[in-house]
């Protein structure tokens, strides 16, 4: 475990302060397991005598407005029983007693996590099924009634690409290690290239395969997970961010291009995007446009990661390789312009 998420025995020990006050029928000795992977929060499996939780806390030193799990606790709780699939929220502390920095407290939900989109193990049927029931829980999450929820200030309602635009802008100038030609063209092209027309939905902002629980044995999402950048905005972003893998290749971090031989069942990018907007009926189809946005927000993702590792900030032990992902990010999203005939 590296240095910026690990628990040490005293915060173990007001940990278990805690858990004791919160659930007093709870008993037996307290474990806390890091769950490796991800750029972001740190996550840990905890085990207190027969109880068996997931806990996410907010990172040492983050920006006041960054790693907000506030925001995560509030969405999944407010989700629950909605239909989206979500873990129930347990706890939610913001005392820094405790654990240095906010954190909270969820069902630890028994299923399975594929670091490989192409889903390595399961039969071609499971595989085409797991992701056509991706592409259905999506289109869950765009059909929720959000006013309703109570999630009416959880977001601006118009104007998301320009603002989203502007953000990750603001964000490529304070991290960027070096000059881009494709990140110039993008930050021009895209503000020109806005589609026209407000769709306002609840948008998970992360949405992949690696983020989804499966059923241990059936070929369906039981659990969304990592709402970090949740918030309202287009449906559209999600669509495009969450097909990212039929346009990046299998080192490209989201990407299963080419693999398809190998571990058939894969649906086609068409199938999928069909029956997205066969349960999201009227939603308009995704463009060039959502594609280039999702992988220039990704490109500055990964090179403010880079960012992060360079400055000894990051907790991440591979994350100077994956910054180095930034560029070629930014080309595939030129790639996708170019292919279109929109540049």
């Amino acid at each position: 475990m590296s240095q910026s998420n690990a628990i040490d025995s005293v915060a173990l020990e007001a940990l278990g302060r805690f858990m004791r006050t919160r659930f007093p029928d709870a008993s037996g000795a307290l474990e806390l397991v890091p769950v490796s992977g991800g750029q972001s929060n740190p996550t840990f499996f905890l085990t207190l005598g027969d109880q068996r939780m997931g806990l996410r806390k907010q990172p040492p030193n983050a920006a006041p407005t960054a790693h907000a799990i506030d925001r995560e606790y509030r969405i999944m709780n407010a989700l629950r029983g909605s239909g989206v699939p979500v873990p129930a929220m347990l706890a939610y502390c913001d005392d820094p007693a405790f654990l240095g920095t906010p954190f909270y407290l969820m069902e630890r939900l028994d299923g399975r996590v594929f670091g490989e989109c192409w889903l390595p193990g399961v039969s071609a049927a499971d595989r085409r099924a797991m992701y056509l029931d991706m592409a259905r829980t999506l289109a869950g999450l765009h059909s929720i009634d959000w006013d309703r929820l109570g999630l009416g200030d959880y977001g601006r309602h118009q104007g998301y690409f320009a603002r989203q635009i502007a953000r990750w802008h603001r964000l490529w100038d304070l991290s960027r290690m070096a000059e881009s030609a494709d990140i110039d063209f993008l930050l021009k092209w895209l503000p020109a290239n806005m589609p026209e027309g407000e769709i306002n939905r609840i948008v998970h902002g992360d949405f992949r395969i690696g983020n989804l629980i499966f059923h241990p044995t059936e070929p369906r999402v039981i659990g969304v997970l990592d709402w970090e950048l949740s918030t309202l905005g287009h449906p559209l972003a999600d669509v495009a961010f969450s097909a990212l893998g039929w346009h990046l290749a299998p080192d490209e971090y989201l990407g299963m291009w080419g693999k398809q031989a190998a571990f058939p069942g894969i649906p086609d990018e068409r199938d999928y995007l069909d029956c997205y907007h066969a349960a999201a009926p009227g939603m308009p189809e995704v463009a060039p446009f959502h594609f280039a946005f999702s992988l220039f927000r990704l490109a500055v993702i990964f090179e403010g990661i880079a960012a992060r590792a360079r400055s000894g900030a990051s907790h991440a032990d591979n994350a100077v390789d994956v910054g180095r992902l930034a560029t070629r990010f930014a080309r595939r999203a030129v790639e996708i312009i170019e292919r279109a005939g929109m540049d």
